[in-house]
């Protein structure tokens, strides 16, 4: 279930091992990101492109598009 977090829960999910997703294209994201995020473009999201990410870890899928 997706649900909105502040700054603070992001940091205590990365330091338990949150696996974090950027969604906007690949030349956005080569462009500037945060630091450990992997890249899977919005587009693209399905269940094939999602196979890397460990299940047994938190996801945090983000977008930076118009910060």
């Amino acid at each position: 279930m997706a649900t909105g977090i502040g700054l603070a829960e992001l940091k205590r999910l990365l330091d338990e091992g949150a696996q974090l997703v950027e969604v906007l294209p690949a030349a956005e994201y080569a462009e500037e990101h945060l630091p450990r995020a992997i890249n899977i473009p919005l587009k693209e999201l399905d269940a094939t492109s999602v196979e890397p990410l460990d299940r047994s870890r938190a996801v945090v899928v983000y977008c930076s598009d118009g910060l």
